[in-house]
């Protein structure tokens, strides 16, 4: 494998370990390991951008309700 090629391999595992991540930090927090005010400000400041991002696009590719009625039958 060449030098870009491992290079790109990488970036391309970046975004999921990112998540992974995050999900770790979500666990530590909702079992009192840590508190989100224990990060530094910047993690802080970049784990609440991303949480935003992420549940507005949920909101948006929402395309049926979430409700159990079946009104679609």
């Amino acid at each position: 494998m060449t030098e870009p090629d491992k290079t790109d391999a990488l970036s391309q595992t970046d975004t999921s370990l990112v998540r992974v991540l995050e999900d770790l930090i979500d666990v530590l927090i909702t079992r009192g390991v840590i508190q989100f005010t224990d990060l530094p400000e910047a993690a802080q400041a970049k784990l609440l951008e991303r949480r935003e991002t992420r549940a507005s696009l949920n909101n948006r590719l929402q395309l049926l309700p979430a409700d159990d009625d079946n009104d679609l039958l």
